[in-house]
């Protein structure tokens, strides 16, 4: 699983094996409207799923009626499981079976341009207009992932 290096706790139901990171470095991103000028990114915490299941809830939050923003997503080395990035506070409610949210320290991780997870990549690249993506809306695709996921398996 993707587990970030500032992580100072966690909620977990998941049972894969977790993969040690670190976060990188960030080069500070521009003000709006002030080109040229620093500004933080925004802090996040990150919600780990199965591979299986984050792809069909990427897939199902792209092709939604509402076309709900979608955050950066990024995918460990081997691909066993997808990182959602949410809002910052996420992990302290968090309980969805089969799924982890790390919580970041006081500081929260920042989006750089490179994965933040070392032996990671970017299935879905940080946009200026979707920082995050909404944590009651993951929720949703995640639950509507795994009916999809146990319809497909009962038919084998």
């Amino acid at each position: 699983m993707l587990h970030l290096g500032t992580a100072t706790g966690s909620r977990t139901t998941a049972t894969t094996a977790a993969t040690t990171a670190t976060t990188g470095t960030t080069a500070p991103a521009e003000t709006p409207g002030v080109p040229g000028a620093p500004t933080e990114p925004e802090p996040c915490d990150l919600v780990t799923v199965p591979a299986r299941q984050g792809l069909e809830a990427v897939d199902i939050l792209r092709r939604g009626a509402d076309q709900e923003a979608v955050g950066p997503v990024l995918h460990d080395g081997a691909c066993a499981t997808l990182g959602f990035l949410v809002p910052p506070g996420t992990a302290q409610a968090w309980d969805v079976p089969g799924s982890a949210c790390t919580q970041t320290d006081g500081r929260g991780l920042r989006l750089p341009a490179e994965p933040p997870v070392q032996g990671s990549g970017w299935l879905l690249p940080p946009a200026d207009d979707t920082p995050v993506t909404d944590p009651a809306v993951l929720r949703a695709a995640l639950d509507q992932a795994a009916r999809l996921i146990e319809a497909a398996d009962n038919r084998r």
